[in-house]
C-alpha cells in the first residue's frame, strides 16, 4: 500500500472518531442545557424573531424525532422537533433562533446560502447515482476510466456543498446568538450556553465536511494509480 493511501486512510479513521466524539459531545450539551430555563417556548422564539425581522410568510410546525430541526424554503416552513418546539429552555431557544438565522438568510440573499441553494438539484442527483457510478467505475477502470472520473466529478460536488455548507451554518448560529442577546433571552450567564450549544452543532457540519473531503481523496488517489 502506498504512502498516501495510508495517509488517506489514517485521515478517514481519525475523521471517524472525532465524528463520535463531536456527536457524544453534542447531546451531552444539548442535554445539559435543556435545564436552563427561558422565557419563551422554542415555537415563541422562532415566532418572535420572524416578526421582528419583519417575516409574515414562514410558518413554524412541530416534527417527529430529535435534533431534526431545519428550514424548508420551498415550503417556508421552520420545522422544529417537539423538544425544541415546546421547549422553555437555552438549547430549545439557541435552535429556534438558529433555524430562523436561516430564514433571514434567505430572506436577504445570503450568498452562501444562494450558492448551497444553486448545488442542491446537482447534489440531489449526485446523492442517488454517485455511488453506482463510482462502484461501475471501479469495476471498469480499466475498460473505460472516464467512467471513474464521472464518479469523481459528481462526488466533487457533494465535497464542495459540505463546504458551503459551513458558513451557511456558523453564520446562522451567529445571528442566532446576537439575536438573542438583544431581545434579552439570554444575559451574560447563558449567552454562552446557547453558543456553545451552536458550536458543537456546526462541528458536526465540519466533521461531515472532512469526511468528504477525504473519500473524495481516496478516490482521486485510486484514479491517478490507475492511470
Amino acid at each position: 500500500m502506498e504512502p498516501s493511501t495510508i495517509l488517506i486512510w489514517v485521515i478517514s479513521l481519525v475523521v471517524m472518531l472525532l465524528s463520535s466524539f463531536v456527536q457524544r459531545r453534542l447531546t451531552s450539551r444539548f442535554e445539559k442545557y435543556t435545564a436552563i430555563p427561558v422565557q419563551l417556548s422554542g415555537a415563541e422564539v422562532a415566532q418572535k424573531m420572524l416578526q421582528e425581522h419583519g417575516i409574515n410568510d414562514v410558518k413554524i410546525v412541530s416534527i417527529e424525532g430529535t435534533l431534526t430541526d431545519h428550514y424548508n424554503p420551498q415550503t417556508k416552513t421552520v420545522n422544529l422537533s417537539r423538544d425544541v418546539y415546546y421547549g422553555r429552555n437555552v438549547s430549545a431557544a439557541a435552535v429556534a433562533s438558529h433555524e430562523c438565522g436561516h430564514v433571514v438568510q434567505h430572506a436577504t440573499g445570503y450568498a452562501p446560502l444562494r450558492m448551497r441553494t444553486a448545488l442542491v438539484p446537482v447534489v440531489n442527483f449526485a446523492g442517488k447515482t454517485v455511488p453506482w457510478v463510482l462502484l461501475a467505475g471501479v469495476l471498469l477502470v480499466e475498460v473505460f476510466p472516464q467512467l471513474l472520473w464521472a464518479g469523481i466529478a459528481l462526488f466533487a460536488v457533494t465535497t464542495l456543498f459540505s463546504f458551503i455548507t459551513l458558513p451557511v451554518e456558523i453564520n446562522a448560529s451567529a445571528r442566532a446568538v446576537a439575536w438573542l442577546e438583544d431581545a434579552s433571552l439570554v444575559d451574560y450567564a447563558t449567552r454562552p450556553m446557547a453558543k456553545d450549544a451552536l458550536k458543537w452543532a456546526a462541528y458536526t457540519y465540519v466533521i461531515a465536511a472532512l469526511g468528504s473531503l477525504s473519500t473524495l481523496l481516496y478516490y482521486l488517489s485510486f484514479a491517478f494509480r490507475r492511470n
